[in-house]
């Protein structure tokens, strides 16, 4: 049986972590833009370090990223050669709109993402576009301070309508936010949020979440007015929580923690807040501020897919307990004893994303697309240029096993699957370059060196044979 006939093979990327380009094509300045590489990284992520302009004193690696801005078009062939069905890219928003409140968007910006579309038609693969990935002017975080204010929503609409109706023609799956809950924990990269002194911290961020999740639902309303056929999904970093043992205080935090990264997917696929969110934040006092209305658009604006990434599963222990912290996320772990971990010790479990596929589809009922999946891990080329990552092929070959045991035996129903950086591109959690992911390697390296040019890794020739037999050669 196996996957469907009609799954959407391919990969994925960041505008922000491949594109480069940011001074061109009358591109402005983003968050994303502004968070350098090295130990004041996490600060600036956080939002506890204000960085709203690059300085002397830092490297910022996606100012030139690996310069897709003008290989796009080798790229998108490389795509072809491995039978892509679909690419999953973002927009950045700067392109379209530089400060971000424009009125009319930037022309040169609207054709560059028209040339990658009609390049993918080439090849015959559907783009997957993801309308803000850890995206946020920072004309906008100077003028109203991100998504704590409910001006916000305006903007990004904006930019909806106008990506919506410009690529009518070649673009009909969309995902509105990239990893909606990391705004709970990096709040700078999520949200464009930078916090003052004494701030009451969670409160600006569920504050913003909630002006994120009315934006997502007005966008998913939109997209199905201009075209019908559009889909558009919700994202999420996923990854099941288990309890680090039987001790039902082990289980009962692990619970919280399930909630915890259930809770913006509940809203957009359910359509209103789950009682035990409302009940913890009332608690808190920190529950949003909602207008009149508020309550309606969610319920009305449901998504019509889930996606998430998956990485790893996380092993939860209850608080006070000697238990040792894993390495490397940005999600808090303890170090499941029965996992191997990567090089940046991030445990690999094939069979949790197996778990995690069961649990999402068991609990929203809706179809599933597993948007980002992959291993990080140093790539030596060999004395004849070739990168033998018989590790990434082991990797992702259970992962995918993972999946298809999910669709075959389990009865989910599964979209498609676009592994994590499908060629090389800078780390959002670490802004490292030697952290790599993809299938074609990049000749670039973490101090600016490199001449950009491409390579096929082993794994490139081994994903191709994997599209081709559906996911029976593996």
């Amino acid at each position: 049986m196996g996957f469907p006939k009609d799954f959407l093979w391919g990969g994925a990327t960041a505008a922000n972590q491949c594109e480069g380009g940011i001074f061109e094509g009358g591109r402005g300045l983003a968050n994303v833009d502004v968070c350098p590489a090295g130990p004041d990284r996490s600060a600036v992520l956080a939002g506890h370090r204000e960085m709203l302009a690059m300085d002397g004193s830092h490297r910022y690696p996606a100012a030139e990223a690996v310069d897709m801005y003008h290989h796009f078009r080798e790229d998108i062939r490389l795509f072809g050669e491995m039978g892509f069905k679909t690419y999953r890219l973002s927009i950045s928003w700067t392109r379209i709109f530089p400060e971000g409140d424009e009125t009319e968007p930037n022309e040169e910006g609207l054709r560059f993402y028209e040339e990658i579309f009609k390049e993918c038609r080439k090849y015959g693969i559907r783009p997957l576009v993801t309308i803000c990935h850890f995206d946020c002017p920072i004309g906008l975080i100077r003028k109203v301070g991100g998504w704590r204010s409910r001006e916000m929503i305006g903007h990004y609409l904006r930019l909806c309508e106008v990506l919506m109706k410009r690529y009518r023609d070649y673009v009909t799956y969309w995902l509105t936010f990239n990893e909606i809950n990391m705004i709970l924990h990096a709040p700078f990269l999520g949200a464009g949020l930078v916090f003052a002194e004494g701030e009451d911290e969670e409160r600006t961020k569920y504050q913003a979440a909630h002006h994120e999740l009315i934006a997502s639902a007005l966008a998913t309303h939109m997209a199905h007015e201009i075209n019908p056929e559009n889909r558009v999904g919700c994202m999420f970093a996923a990854g099941s929580a288990y309890p680090f043992s039987c001790r039902p205080e082990d289980v009962w935090e692990a619970l919280l923690t399930d909630q915890g990264n259930y809770f913006f997917v509940d809203v957009q696929a359910r359509g209103y807040y789950p009682s035990y969110a409302v009940k913890r934040l009332r608690k808190k006092g920190i529950f949003p501020r909602m207008e009149p209305g508020d309550e309606d658009i969610l319920k009305r604006d449901t998504v019509d897919f889930i996606s998430f990434s998956y990485y790893n599963s996380r092993c939860i222990a209850a608080p006070g307990s000697a238990t040792e912290e894993a390495e490397g996320n940005l999600f808090r772990s303890v170090k499941n004893p029965y996992l191997k971990f990567s090089e940046w010790g991030w445990p690999i479990d094939p069979m949790g994303l197996r778990i995690t596929l069961n649990q999402v589809y068991d609990r929203y009922q809706k179809p599933l697309f597993v948007v980002e999946n992959g291993l990080g891990a140093q790539d030596v080329p060999d004395e004849n240029g070739r990168v033998e990552d018989d590790y990434r092929i082991d990797y992702l070959r259970e992962h995918i096993r993972a999946m298809k045991a999910a669709v075959e035996e389990d009865g989910v129903e599964l979209m498609g699957y676009t592994s994590w950086g499908c060629l090389d591109l800078v780390s959002a959690s670490s802004g490292e370059m030697k952290k790599r992911y993809g299938f074609i390697y990049v000749d670039k390296q973490d101090d600016g060196s490199g001449t950009y040019a491409r390579s096929k890794k082993k794994s490139f020739d081994w994903y191709r044979k994997v599209i081709a037999s559906n996911g029976e050669m593996l």
